[in-house]
């Protein structure tokens, strides 16, 4: 399914529309199976502009953990082109895709897979510690972002102490901490309650204006896609053109699942 791209930022009359953080175009994943292959992506283009956060939604198995996996370039496509902040990952090395990820990619899991040893400052601290900045600058920076995501006062408390929805606020913090120009986020809302599912799209939206970076969210949750700027959803590997959040998602039989 061949998709043109399309840009979700429009420009103002007589500015220069600067080139998106993330860039999909024409991307595509294949595995082996047996004595064939299947197509996980197919021919996937997608831009994703500067202080623009887009939904994902599509059945289980539609492909898209592995748009995320590709546009994280943790995962490398068949064919097509990952372009990050005007990089165009295809012929990095893994050491220097590693680089590129640590220093322009914020990855939010569905699970903060947070160590049990560490408090919520040293969650934040270790990543950023071993990018070279003291540990001074380190703990810094973390505590100032665990005080945006409004865990001022949590900062030396341990994951058994905080809630799920605290939990996933270190999180974000984490994934904030490079300074990323990408976010990409898997089911952050999978689960928590209603009130903490709300209050976390709520959090990833303020991120996002606020940092002006480029934000893909996969999501179940239809409820809270009104809250992005612009919905996609994925079938059979296919995506289709980002579209307001009302009329795509009247349009669907049905835009739930899991991946």
């Amino acid at each position: 399914m061949s998709v043109t791209p399309a840009l979700l930022a429009t420009p103002t009359a007589g500015s220069v529309l600067a080139r998106p953080p993330l860039a999909l175009t024409n991307v595509t994943l294949e595995y082996p199976d047996g004595g064939g292959t299947v197509k996980a992506l197919d021919s996937v283009s997608l831009q994703v502009a500067a202080g623009q956060m887009v939904s994902l939604v599509g059945p289980s198995g539609s492909g898209k953990s592995s748009l995320l996996a590709v546009a994280a370039t943790l995962v490398r496509p068949t064919s097509g082109d990952v372009v990050i902040d005007g990089t165009n990952t295809a012929g990095l090395k893994d050491k220097e895709l590693t680089a590129l990820r640590r220093e322009k990619v914020g990855i939010i899991f569905q699970q903060p897979n947070l160590l049990a040893s560490l408090t919520a400052v040293e969650q934040l601290m270790i990543g950023h510690h071993l990018r070279g900045k003291s540990l001074k600058a380190a703990r810094s920076r973390a505590v100032e972002l665990l005080d945006l995501v409004g865990l001022t006062g949590a900062a030396d408390k341990r994951p058994h102490q905080l809630s799920g929805g605290q939990r996933q606020r270190v999180n974000i913090a984490r994934a904030l901490m490079g300074s990323p120009k990408v976010l990409l986020v898997d089911e952050p809302t999978a689960a928590l309650d209603h009130a903490r599912s709300a209050s976390i799209v709520g959090l990833l939206r303020r991120v996002t204006d606020e940092f002006k970076v480029a934000t893909v969210m996969v999501t179940h949750d239809t409820e809270f896609v009104p809250l992005t700027d612009a919905v996609a959803a994925m079938r059979d590997g296919g995506l289709s053109a980002p579209a307001v959040p009302g009329a795509l998602l009247n349009a669907l039989p049905s835009a739930g699942g899991a991946e």
